[in-house]
């Protein structure tokens, strides 16, 4: 069989890609070298914004499509995006008041009507927004979305695998060779596959593949490390804080899963994307931007855990990594068989990218397309009614599940429970309980429909409940999976 189109990269955008272009009929393969969302598409902020600081380096046009997919995003995958308020205080702001109320108006104006609630001034009155800061005072609230990103990008692969598109994991790709008409690609596990395109979505790594295609890049990227802590929770309230630094830098301060605190992002040039770990400095500079803000303090001692992921900026030859454009680049390729690479990209505007990509190679091989993912709800995003209502729904429908549970299952898989949980009626029925609210139930699902394989792969990628649980649960869920495959061999 000759593919449409070989995609390299199981990130946000290769799985986008994936889904965009099987919906348009496409005979698609995705291949990722590690697990699904393993690298960047993990590591992130966890927000689906349109990027308000971005405003400060003139990327309107950036800022503008972002907070559109927004927009959309928000209907398409209600279990996985939700609206938030985001307290921005000027306690300790290098930037003038007037300056950040302008920014905030263009930032309202660009999103347009029907989106999120507007800006507005932080008020005295604001006791729950006030009330977490050590100089309560002046500042503004507006609205963003927070958003679980490796999940949204397995959603991706599952929508793209039910429109025929074949996934592979743990696959890499190995060389490739250049026909008139098509290419032939080997792979890692000993296999050839000839496809008629080429999309290299592998992010930090694009430029390798690049010289595996044969291709002398035109583009570059920067290599700019994000670094994250997650403490216990800072101050009550589901709302964030973006908190202005002396040095012009933005901290974001998110309530995350399990009743804990993100703080993040540090920005970091490196050389390599290999095995990214935040650094000392990198720890202290967050420990010490919450700190300033804040009424309850945190030490090193109190970070549960953390992660670094490497971004793959588009190069634009900024000389800071904090003004380096967030926007993309696709580079393509037509001399006989068509190649299209993507240089930088954020996970906001990822379904905007796939779209693009797939117009742009659909008329490299003479195949126009239509865009096919603007308005099509996420796996388990179809709710007949709101997110909170459905929850609730949740927990009655599957008392056994005990609320928290029942609110996390939710957010995971939304209308998919039931499928999962179908003739489900007790606890016990779940199977083993490996600790956590995760049983053998949910751990089958994911192996048998969101290519799950390690222990990593479900306790942080496609759950995040290895942060309540302890050894034992990673000792018993590990021996579980590799009885499996050993029932499987036999």
């Amino acid at each position: 069989m000759t593919y449409d189109l070989l995609i390299i990269g199981g990130g946000i955008n290769g799985c986008a890609i994936a889904r965009e272009a099987a919906l348009n009929g496409w005979s698609v393969l995705l291949v990722e070298k590690d697990d699904l969302a393993n690298h960047t598409s993990s590591a992130s902020t966890k927000l689906i914004h349109g990027g308000l600081r971005y405003l400060e380096t003139y990327e309107f046009k950036m800022v503008r499509e972002a907070l559109q997919e927004r927009k959309l995003l928000m209907a398409m995958a209600p279990h996985l995006i939700h609206p938030k308020s985001f307290v921005l205080p000027q306690e300790n702001s290098p930037r003038p008041w007037f300056l950040v109320r302008a920014g905030l108006y263009l930032y309202d104006l660009l999103a347009g009507s029907g989106n999120l609630a507007r800006s507005r001034r932080l008020k005295r009155s604001d006791a729950l927004f006030q009330m977490p800061l050590k100089r309560p005072g002046s500042g503004f609230v507006y609205s963003d979305c927070s958003v679980d990103d490796a999940r949204l990008t397995v959603l991706n692969a599952v929508d793209a695998a039910k429109a025929g598109a074949v996934i592979r994991t743990r696959t890499a790709l190995v060389s490739t060779k250049r026909n008139r008409n098509d290419w032939v690609a080997t792979l890692s596990d000993g296999t050839t596959v000839m496809a008629k395109s080429v999309i290299n979505a592998a992010g930090p790594w694009v430029l390798d593949v690049e010289t595996k295609t044969g291709m002398a890049a035109r583009n570059s990227i920067r290599l700019v490390k994000g670094s994250h802590i997650v403490v216990p929770r800072l101050y009550a309230g589901e709302h964030a804080y973006m908190l202005q630094q002396e040095d012009r830098r933005i901290v974001f301060t998110v309530p995350w899963t399990h009743d804990t605190t993100m703080i993040g992002t540090t920005e970091e040039n490196v050389d390599t994307p290999e095995n990214p770990a935040i650094s000392a400095e990198e720890t202290n500079y967050l420990i010490d931007a919450a700190n300033l803000s804040f009424v309850r303090q945190s030490t090193k001692a109190d970070i549960i855990y953390d992660w670094a992921g490497v971004r793959p900026l588009f190069e634009d030859g900024a000389v800071d990594a904090r003004t380096a454009t967030r926007d993309y680049v696709l580079e393509l390729n037509i001399e006989n068989a068509p190649v299209l690479a993507i240089f930088g990209g954020k996970i906001t505007t990822a379904r905007h990218l796939a779209e693009e990509a797939v117009s742009k190679m659909g008329v490299a091989l003479g195949r126009p397309t239509t865009p096919a993912t603007r308005a099509r709800h996420f796996p388990g995003g179809q709710f007949p009614t709101s997110f909170d209502r459905f929850v609730k729904i949740t927990a009655s429908r599957w008392p056994f599940l005990g609320a928290e549970r029942a609110d996390r299952m939710a957010r995971a898989y939304g209308t998919m429970l039931n499928d999962m949980l179908a003739g489900i009626d007790s606890a016990k029925a779940m199977g083993i309980d490996f600790g956590g609210g995760l049983t053998a139930l949910e751990v089958d699902w994911l192996i048998a429909h969101e290519w799950a394989q390690t222990a990593e792969d479900i306790l942080w990628r496609r759950t995040k409940i290895g942060l309540v649980t302890a050894k034992p649960t990673l000792t018993k869920l590990t021996k579980y999976l590799e009885d499996r495959r050993n029932a499987a061999r036999h």
